[in-house]
């Protein structure tokens, strides 16, 4: 059935652009270290990590605590420590207020109830108000009054009377959040075409750009349906995995080069870094493969030994 749906597409001439991010320039964080311990922490409603101080009170991997965010104060998991350059800014590094009371975690449990009745409440809004918006996630937070919603749509939307609408409702303070497909998936979470769940929702909340070239680079078949999420850009591994096909074909020879070897004159045609094998056809019809250390570069010139 596989074969089926790749033949049915043109990989020479669909249009792969839309696939990638608008900003493509790679882009990474500062690396910093600190001399004293930090924790990784995430905010479970919208899967974003944070880094913190310890504070004067011993943590676990699965404690919850509560921190100040970009959104108000509110209550976070805590993962573990986080050991060496953690690629962020210095000024990101929070401080942990205090470890989540009974209380709070009581609170927090009655809150997540009163969430599945705000996404009711938000979407009947939304239709009175024929307002063209998904919503995404809905999120009280534990330690001030205050409601999220977290929505997708196509265009920029003019919400200002919903919110009016919203806070009728709720009688506290209401941030809308307009966020973009990949960050839908991180919310949302799900598996990806290799079986394991998002990259975006399991592993990292650092969503870097992903350019065409990253494919290209690791010889990837340009079909959008195996190179793209289930967000529809391309897949957040391949800028994960860049950097080391980068670094491993610094030291190997390019695609095209020519080599006499055995008698014959060979041309590269493949290079897989991942099993160090570099793929030659011979002037006389041989298709060879060979490790890739064999290859040493000497007065600019490769050759195999």
């Amino acid at each position: 059935m596989s074969d089926i749906f790749e033949n049915d597409i043109d990989e020479e001439n669909e249009d792969l652009s839309q696939l990638e991010d608008d900003n493509e320039e790679i882009s990474s964080g500062e690396e910093y270290s600190s001399s004293e311990p930090l924790y990784a922490l995430r905010l479970d409603y919208s899967r974003e990590g944070v880094f913190a101080k310890q504070g004067n009170f011993k943590l676990e991997p699965g404690d919850a605590v509560i921190i100040p965010t970009r959104y108000g104060r509110d209550l976070a998991r805590v993962l573990g420590k986080a050991t060496g350059p953690v690629g962020i800014k210095k000024d990101d590094i929070i401080q942990i207020d205090r470890k989540a009371s009974h209380d709070d975690l009581s609170r927090a449990a009655e809150l997540k109830e009163k969430e599945v009745g705000a996404f009711k409440v938000f979407q009947e809004k939304v239709a009175a108000r024929k307002l063209n918006m998904k919503l995404i996630g809905a999120h009280f937070l534990v330690d001030e009054p205050k409601a999220l919603f977290f929505f997708s749509a196509d265009q920029r939307v003019d919400f200002r009377e919903l919110v009016k609408d919203l806070v009728s409702v709720f009688k506290m303070r209401i941030e809308l959040r307009q966020i973009g497909v990949r960050d839908e998936s991180r919310i949302t979470g799900g598996l990806g075409i290799c079986g394991r769940p998002y990259c975006c929702h399991a592993i990292s909340d650092k969503l870097r750009p992903v350019s065409i070239r990253m494919a290209k680079d690791q010889n990837l078949s340009l079909n959008s349906m195996k190179i793209s999420g289930q967000c529809g850009r391309l897949l957040c591994c391949l800028s994960y995995e860049y950097d080391f096909y980068s670094d491993a074909r610094k030291k190997l020879p390019n695609e095209g080069t020519r080599i006499f070897y055995d008698g014959t004159n060979f041309r590269i045609t493949e290079i897989n870094p991942l099993s160090s094998m570099i793929k030659l056809y011979g002037e006389d019809g041989r298709i060879i493969e060979i490790n890739a250390s064999r290859f040493v570069k000497e007065n600019n010139r490769w050759k195999i030994n």
